[in-house]
């Protein structure tokens, strides 16, 4: 049911928000040139995703050429597209003065009275009926429209009693520290990976005697060689898309540069013909080949992922197909993926006009080799750092998911909360 067709409890009330918040204005008696700095919230420091906390930035009254006037304990929304959609607001808790200064594209709601929890219609904005519903009446030209003000303080908004709007809105911030608590877990995991990898590639784990190489610091029992000393390298390509014997009735796996972010790849959804890998140079790819995006201005490029199941690629997608059965294809992508900034400026000075890693240069990549053994246990290592990352992202996204539906039957009433014990001292100090 839509939140605005929702039946409330004969206990509560639909309100405008109008009848609960006004727009902040700055007194005449306020004057910037007063104050020595000011805190200036940019756009970019006003949140998104659910998270309250605004930044801000201490600038000179000289500094400040335009702004929004907010005060401490305001909600602070963004109004132009896509910020709006995006959800992006805050509550200004945290600045350590009455009063501060925000882009001129947010619109700072303050409540009229402290019967009212200023968090309740913090977390109602970010339901997404609602902010479509808003976003549906922006103003002016395109790329460049705005919510008006007239629009939000029009809004019906749910006006349950105060005890229960502060419970409300304790649940739902519970469940928004849960998911930064994860988030942070996730970033934590990312650094340690990113750690392991700098040490276990340049260290090992058997606290060698290091030796200098062309590709830096590596144990002596190591070795380093070419890609193309140990592997068959090359790039697939792309049918003709209006010939059907290509595509019509295929049963071979075509793999795609977006798949590379998957670590690990396993079939594909779009399939070729045996005609199609007969007439179009398409490489037919053996479990264990390392793919890598090798053309793209975005994030992509340079990405890369072993594959599990015999498949073909499309022309962006360059492959290594190892041939020495001591080479681990795990190690050999990991070690790539921690090489991925200087992959990406190896294709950006290639000579062409378009950034590509091209087969000669996969081919002339020089990795480290450890021995067998100590190549399966780095793999292992950064496996189970991996592993703790998508732990973390999975109970990161559980909790999102928790957050929309709990939202939206707290906002309704659907789950009552009023006779419950829940402390509520962190979210009404």
């Amino acid at each position: 049911m839509s939140i605005l067709d929702a039946q409330l409890p004969s206990e509560w009330t639909w309100k405008q928000v109008a009848d609960l918040y006004w727009i902040t204005k700055k007194p005449r008696n306020i004057h910037f040139a007063d104050h020595e700095a000011i805190p200036f919230v940019p756009m970019e420091l006003v949140p998104t995703n659910g998270k309250e906390y605004v930044s801000f930035e201490m600038r000179a009254p000289a500094q400040i050429a335009s702004g929004t006037y907010f005060e401490k304990g305001d909600i602070l929304l963004s109004k132009i597209t896509p910020s709006f959609e995006n959800g992006k607001q805050g509550l200004a808790n945290s600045i350590a003065v009455p009063f501060g200064v925000a882009s001129t594209e947010v619109i700072p709601l303050q409540r009229l009275t402290p019967e009212v929890n200023s968090r309740l219609l913090f977390y109602y904005l970010l339901h997404p009926e609602v902010r479509e519903s808003i976003a549906g009446k922006m103003e002016g030209s395109t790329g460049r429209q705005r919510v008006p003000e007239r629009v939000v303080l029009e809004y019906p908004v749910p006006n349950p009693p105060k005890e229960e709007q502060d419970k409300i809105a304790a649940v739902l911030w519970k469940i928004q520290r849960a998911i930064e608590v994860e988030e942070k877990l996730t970033a934590t995991a990312r650094e340690l990976k990113q750690a392991a990898m700098r040490q276990l590639f340049t260290r090992g784990l058997r606290g060698e005697a290091q030796q200098e190489t062309e590709i830096g610091s590596i144990p002596e029992s190591w070795e380093v060689v070419q890609l193309g000393s140990c592997a068959r390298i090359g790039n697939g390509t792309t049918p003709n898309r209006q010939h059907a014997a290509y595509w019509q009735g295929g049963n071979i796996p075509w793999i795609t540069s977006g798949r590379m972010y998957e670590r690990r790849i396993s079939g594909s959804e779009t399939h070729v013909t045996q005609t199609a890998l007969d007439e179009c140079s398409l490489p037919l790819l053996q479990p264990g080949a390392i793919l890598m995006a090798i053309v793209g201005q975005g994030k992509t490029l340079g990405h890369c992922a072993v594959l599990d199941s015999v498949a073909t690629v499309s022309r962006h997608v360059g492959f290594i197909q190892l041939h020495d059965k001591n080479i681990s294809p795990e190690f050999v992508r990991y070690y790539l993926e921690g090489q991925y900034e200087y992959l990406r400026q190896l294709a950006a000075g290639n000579g062409s006009t378009r950034a590509a890693l091209t087969s000669a240069i996969l081919r002339s990549f020089s990795i480290p080799l450890p021995k067998p053994q100590e190549q399966n246990e780095i793999v292992a290592i950064l496996n189970a750092t991996v592993s703790k990352i998508s732990l973390h992202e999975r109970k990161q996204a559980a909790l999102q998911d928790l957050f929309k539906t709990m939202l939206h039957q707290l906002m309704t009433g659907e789950i009552r909360v009023a006779d419950l014990e829940i402390d509520t001292s962190e979210v009404t100090a």
